[in-house]
């Protein structure tokens, strides 16, 4: 039984038309669909291996940063410790000392507090327009009031306009009427808050309020007193960075008094922190083995179970080496220390896989036996330490307008480039099929209008020979 006749197959040909032109087309295009094809797939794989590598370099300056915070400081060389931070809370620095220290808090600074007179017509009452003078520890500051201020006015334009010097005010709705209140964020004696140059506003912050009056609320502002090992101590803050050499203290409470006048001590201590020392460098040496890592998946080759190469996305990418080397070259360079100058002092050396080895017997030495200490916070966050030098060897790579974006954008653009290029092609391909299907088909229908006419003259010819052979 005959195969039915497709649509592709020539009806007067016999041929398979669609395979023909097919072959045609595909002949025609091939070469450049390919290099069309390679091209996209190189530039998409550069693409995302550039984006990984960007992130990987994010990821370990966030790391960087987060170890040379100046609120959580890393690398002390010692730790400092209180018996009670309901009282006092304590820091040190890699210029502390060793030692103990016993320390009793009798006042905590504090800051002014004043109030105006009484206003029995409350927030809405009527202020006199003129100028209003703000004084506090010899500084004055100046506000024009507006003809139909009211207390509430004045309040929201003091909060406006002093904010920035740390005055802010309110209205406290007391019985019998409503007080503007004034305070501080500035603490110690002599910081008092006074307000002159308008009649009902006028405030002596010295002065205790008595009566409808103005005047401080409570107490007048006051310095910060204690003792440290017996010796007095007066602060105008509550945060002390001089009082002890290397420590920083922070009052938070006054010293409870048991059986007597003198407040009970509180002891801080200050000793080495090689543990945490120790933590800090190990958590350098984990951030940048995380990154050599993800550039070494990124520039590695393998082989698949028929051992063909397969290349990274980055594999032999001259910007890739050379950000590898300069960061490469900052683990090698000596820093400008006294004793420590390198991070293979501490332990820290490179592998034969690019990633780092920390040696903790030998950090150990180091801080115990060479009391290198005091100087590893130098060599890693200090000018021109590690942490610096290492962000100025990514930064030209890894910035907004760095290489490794403008190579993304130029990779971008080639492959909007290779779009218009396949939409060309496609465009080509449809046509060229077209139109070879077109002559295809009147090649087709001209051999099938050849083959009847050879049929019509040998069934002619038939029928003469079958009248000659009966005549």
């Amino acid at each position: 039984m005959a195969s039915p006749i497709t649509s592709s197959t020539g009806l007067g040909s016999g041929l398979n038309i669609t395979e023909i032109v097919t072959a045609l087309v595909k002949a025609d295009t091939s070469a450049k669909q390919a290099q069309i094809t390679r091209q996209t797939s190189n530039n998409t794989a550069m693409i995302s291996g550039i984006g990984s590598l960007r992130s990987a370099l994010t990821a370990f300056q966030d790391a960087m940063k987060a170890l040379n915070n100046k609120d959580a400081p890393s690398f002390n060389a010692y730790a400092a410790t209180s018996a009670n931070e309901s009282v006092v809370k304590i820091k040190s620095s890699n210029t502390a000392v060793a030692g103990s220290y016993d320390i009793v808090v009798d006042k905590l600074a504090t800051g002014s507090k004043v109030a105006s007179q009484q206003f029995a017509g409350g927030a809405s009452s009527a202020i006199t327009a003129g100028k209003l003078t703000i004084s506090q520890g010899g500084k004055t500051y100046d506000l024009d009031v507006a003809s139909g201020a009211t207390l509430q006015s004045v309040r929201d334009q003091i909060n406006k306009e002093m904010s920035a010097n740390g005055i802010s005010a309110n209205i406290i709705n007391e019985e019998g009427g409503s007080r503007l209140v004034l305070s501080s964020t500035t603490t110690g004696a002599g910081s008092d808050i006074s307000l002159s140059g308008i009649p009902e506003l006028t405030i002596d912050g010295t002065t205790q309020m008595s009566g409808t009056g103005a005047g401080y609320i409570t107490a007048k502002a006051q310095d910060a007193e204690l003792t440290i090992d017996g010796l007095k101590v007066k602060s105008a803050s509550n945060t002390l960075d001089s009082a002890i050499s290397g420590m920083t203290l922070e009052l938070t409470g006054v010293s409870a008094k048991a059986g007597g006048a003198t407040g009970t001590p509180t002891a801080v201590t200050v000793a080495a922190d090689n543990e945490g020392l120790k933590k800090s460098v190990q958590s350098f040496v984990d951030a940048y083995n995380t990154l050599q890592k993800a550039i070494t998946s990124l520039t590695s080759t393998s082989r698949t179970d028929d051992d063909k190469l397969v290349l990274g996305p980055l594999t032999n990418d001259p910007t890739t080496r050379s950000l590898l080397g300069d960061v490469r070259k900052v683990l090698s360079e000596v820093g400008a220390g006294d004793q420590l100058t390198t991070l293979s002092q501490l332990g820290i050396n490179t592998q034969k896989d690019g990633t780092l080895e920390f040696n903790s017997s030998k950090f150990t030495s180091a801080m115990n036996d060479k009391k290198l200490g005091p100087e590893v916070q130098e060599l890693f966050t200090g000018t021109d330490g590690i942490f610096e030098r290492m962000n100025k060897a990514i930064d030209p790579y890894n910035k907004t307008d760095g290489s490794l974006a403008t190579r993304k954008s130029n990779l971008d653009k080639a492959v909007s480039e290779l779009a218009s290029q396949q939409a060309a092609l496609d465009r080509r391909t449809e046509s060229l099929t077209e139109s070879l299907t077109k002559k295809y088909v009147a090649l087709d229908t001209a051999l099938g209008k050849m083959k009847a006419q050879a049929d019509q003259i040998t069934s002619i010819f038939e029928a003469i020979n079958a009248q000659a052979k009966k005549s």
